[in-house]
């Protein structure tokens, strides 16, 4: 039941995928929902839940609109002004990079810093919320 609240907070989100193509942003998709069936089942509180739901879901769609920017505008300077507001720390794609390999590429990035991070110190999210969907 748990699952089915913060799935619905992912799908009815359509501004995690506006601008971009249906490949990265099934990827992209698939990533929150991912993330979202694993806090469900952590056994952590719904609020927790929700918020570290609704904290994934700010992250996606600022990566969504860094890919938009980057891939589909041609605003590599508009994307990496974006990159520095949200304080990406991914290195910056080749301008031609293919836009879902792309969103590959950022989410493995994410996961990968999240699963490395002891402290979360610099982590978008936050570590009793998490821990366990990284692990």
């Amino acid at each position: 039941m748990l699952a089915r609240r913060l799935l619905s907070q992912v799908f009815e989100d359509h501004a995690l995928t506006r601008g971009l193509g249906d490949a990265e942003a099934r990827v992209l998709v698939e990533w929150l929902v991912e993330h979202a069936e694993n806090l469900a089942a952590s056994g952590i509180g719904e609020e927790t839940a929700r918020g570290a739901v609704g904290r994934f879901r700010r992250r996606a769609r600022s990566i969504s609109r860094f890919i938009a920017l980057w891939c589909h505008f041609g605003e590599q300077g508009a994307a990496g002004q974006l990159a520095v507001a949200e304080r990406f720390h991914w290195p910056m794609p080749d301008a031609d990079a293919d836009p879902c390999e792309l969103m590959q590429a950022i989410l493995g990035w994410e996961d990968q810093q999240l699963r490395e991070s002891d402290s979360f110190g610099q982590c978008p999210y936050s570590a009793a919320d998490i821990r366990s969907v990284v692990s």
